[in-house]
């Protein structure tokens, strides 16, 4: 089997970095997994999602002319689902979440109008 981008393949880990892990691939090539490619949440130690001997599946990314072989583990999972942010508005119902509105408006108004309008409190330093 060929090492060609964009195809999945299997390996060995063969070695941890801080950057990423290195893995031995079909015909005793060897591909790097960098750090950014180990997950889709943030990865801090590699050593927390892969340890040395784990076979893994993974997507070629990349082939140097060099020949050096970028590999991913994410990009072989779907991204996980955003989380929305929760707020304490959601428990109100309709009309609170309306009249809320209006008050933030009416004030959000005050402010502008307060700001436009002309200094009335100016004093004659003459």
């Amino acid at each position: 089997m060929s090492i060609e981008v964009g195809r999945v393949v299997e390996g060995k880990v063969t070695g941890i970095t801080d950057f990423g892990a290195f893995v031995e691939l079909d015909k005793g090539k060897t591909g790097l997994i960098h750090i950014s490619e180990v997950a889709h949440t943030y990865v801090k130690d590699v050593n927390q999602h892969l340890k040395v001997e784990d076979r893994v599946k993974v997507k070629v990314i990349s082939v140097g002319d060099d020949g050096k072989i970028g590999l991913s583990i994410k990009r072989l999972q779907s991204p996980p689902p955003k989380e929305r942010h929760q707020s304490k508005k959601k428990d109100l119902s309709f009309e609170d979440k309306l009249s809320r509105f209006f008050k933030e408006s009416d004030e959000k108004f005050q402010e502008l109008s307060e700001a436009r309008a002309p200094n009335k409190k100016k004093t004659n330093n003459r």
